[in-house]
């Protein structure tokens, strides 16, 4: 008697931040965990982020990432950036403060997600493919991706 072992197939979300002179995203979707990297490997940085009852923590590179669920929106930091999010497959908010933040709005359909963060002249478009991930999720790793990534777009203290 043979038995045969079935490998675990990993669920991946992957996309890109930036069109074409942007950078890669991909992470690991593994039942609350999201483990990835935005960018190359000469620059980028990793994301590790776990989804808990009360909100979502992590890291993003060295940088802490710390959100709450209050009053039907997630709010908390990203590094040192304000975060807020509302929605779950279309997605809009907030990253930094206002005046000098960038908005985020994205839509979700079927495994896709396509947005924007920031204004359409100086914003970066994303599309992700979700894998089954919901459209927040997807908006949570290209805000977090884009500010590891784009050092001079949010207001670091």
């Amino acid at each position: 008697m043979t038995c045969a072992i079935l490998s675990r197939m990993e669920d991946v979300m992957k996309g890109r931040i930036g069109g074409e002179q942007g950078y890669e995203v991909r992470c690991n979707l593994d039942g609350d965990a999201i483990r990835g990297r935005a960018g190359g490997k000469l620059h980028g940085k990793d994301i590790t982020l776990e989804i808990t009852e009360t909100g979502v923590v992590g890291t993003v590179g060295n940088e802490s990432v710390s959100i709450q669920l209050q009053e039907g929106e997630l709010k908390g930091n990203v590094g040192s950036e304000k975060i807020t999010l509302r929605g779950v497959d279309r997605v809009t908010g907030f990253l930094g403060e206002p005046i000098i933040g960038w908005n985020i709005v994205a839509q979700q359909n079927g495994e896709k997600l396509v947005g924007q963060l920031g204004s359409t002249v100086l914003g970066r478009t994303f599309e992700l493919n979700l894998g089954s991930a919901p459209g927040w999720v997807g908006a949570l790793v290209a805000a977090v991706a884009f500010y590891a990534l784009e050092p001079r777009a949010v207001t670091r203290k």
